[in-house]
């Protein structure tokens, strides 16, 4: 899964790296420590690339309580066009969620250690995501998304299971395009990012809680 990740990269720097045409007002707050139901930053096809906040947990459109989005804060790839909360987001609504980097916990003789993944190259990543747009009882939208995940890399292996799917720069555009709704054309960019372009290390455990934030989160111990 992926519960905690980090973003620190600021606009002018994603905005080259991910063709942004818009977004440049959004409150966009550097964090290494995200959790979910926060407000954390994403980019979708509107005219062209845009980055937007959006709450991370998605609550699908015909959720009667908004509490079941803390529990939507991943989606398996497997299974996305079976899913009756994600097949209709894969085909409409899907975004990438901006990211330098996530959180694992490995198993040790003392407990869980967590570990900080990130790519080689330092660039931003773009974990796939989707997002769902959920009205409540006095009708206003909150827009809420969760986070792709597929088997892991060999680097990853080790420590969990699974991992956020990261799209490469030359599959986002087809990601994002809103005129492309086939999920046989869509399920084939949902698989584990290349181990020998990403890199890993255990950091303090102070990162446990969301309540530490700061770069120091994703120094190697």
């Amino acid at each position: 899964m992926c519960g905690r990740f980090v973003q620190y990269t600021l606009f002018p720097l994603l905005e080259k790296e991910f063709l942004l045409k818009f977004g440049a007002d959004i409150p966009l707050r550097p964090s290494w420590n995200i959790a979910p139901t926060q407000e954390i930053p994403v980019i979708l096809n509107e005219g062209g690339n845009r980055l937007i906040t959006c709450r991370w947990g998605l609550i699908p459109p015909w959720a009667k309580d908004p509490s079941i989005g803390s529990r939507m804060i991943n989606a398996r790839a497997e299974t996305l066009a079976e899913k009756p909360s994600f097949k209709g987001p894969l085909k409409k609504h899907r975004c990438l969620v901006v990211a330098d980097g996530f959180y694992e916990w490995k198993k040790t003789e003392t407990g869980k250690s967590p570990v900080f993944i990130h790519l080689r190259s330092g660039a931003p990543m773009g974990f796939a995501g989707l997002f769902s747009d959920w009205k409540n009882p006095e009708g206003e939208i909150l827009r809420t998304c969760t986070i792709v995940t597929t088997g892991s890399n060999d680097l990853l292996a080790p420590i969990h299971d699974r991992m956020p799917v990261i799209i490469g720069a030359k599959d986002r555009k087809e990601w994002l395009d809103p005129n492309e709704n086939d999920p046989a054309r869509l399920t084939p960019l949902l698989v584990p990012f290349p181990s020998e372009e990403m890199e890993a290390w255990e950091v303090s455990r102070a990162v446990n809680s969301p309540a530490n934030d700061g770069p120091q989160n994703i120094r190697p111990v």
